[in-house]
């Protein structure tokens, strides 16, 4: 795992979205198409604003979610009411580029299946994402793998649906989806993550963090986080 400390939040937006852009010029350089796939949080959503100021082949990129509430379209609550107001509307993505998960139907596990299913239509079968942008919970979650629940224990399937988690169901990518993922881009920040950093810098398996191979990962993570001023 490639470490970077940054020393405040927005210096760590700004090169998570620098990483980004640099990965989707050469992906369309080389593979003609850019698979992402993001996250949700508060620094996240600074990143992609940033992003979208910079050098970026939107015509050839595709981009997924990571995870999604389970909520009413427009909540607060969701990952895409962000993304839109922070991304979307702010750059030239070409119609069907952007791939919502589908979690306003009534059945959830189909729906989980069908969003599978556009992945292996897009990114090949078994799909595999160019980039994937994660965050770290206080509790060492990422994506929507959360500890105890039995989405931590898929392994055929590349998105699933999970239980309830601070008041809501998830639809989140998997474990095996992840580590098929060319990079991983951990963005972390804050000193109420400095714990959940430390497991997964150490390998702790209770972590769902670090369960996932990191050997292609890159972390960019604020001083307060790291524990550690930056260089």
């Amino acid at each position: 795992m490639r470490l970077e400390v940054l020393p405040e939040a927005g210096a760590v937006a700004r090169r998570a979205a620098e990483i980004i852009a640099g990965q989707a010029r050469a992906a369309v350089a080389a593979r003609g198409v850019f698979l992402l796939a993001t996250s949700g949080g508060t620094t996240p959503w600074r990143m992609l604003r940033l992003l979208a100021e910079l050098d970026v082949p939107w015509s050839f990129v595709q981009l997924f979610q990571v995870d999604e509430r389970v909520a009413p379209a427009g909540h607060p609550d969701r990952n895409l009411t962000q993304l839109e107001q922070s991304l979307l509307a702010r750059v030239p993505l070409p119609p069907g580029h952007f791939h919502a998960m589908p979690v306003e139907e009534a059945d959830l596990e189909r729906a989980a299946a069908r969003y599978a299913a556009t992945l292996r239509e897009i990114a090949g079968d078994p799909p595999v994402l160019d980039l994937v942008h994660l965050g770290l919970g206080d509790d060492g979650h990422t994506a929507s793998l959360v500890p105890g629940d039995a989405a931590l224990d898929v392994v055929d399937a590349d998105v699933a649906v999970t239980g309830s988690y601070q008041g809501r169901r998830r639809m989140t990518l998997t474990f095996p989806l992840l580590d098929r993922a060319r990079r991983l881009l951990w963005v972390v920040t804050g000193s109420r993550k400095k714990e959940a950093l430390a497991r997964l810098r150490r390998g702790d398996r209770s972590s769902p963090a670090a369960r996932l191979r990191t050997g292609a990962a890159w972390l960019l993570a604020d001083s307060e986080a790291a524990g550690s001023p930056a260089p």
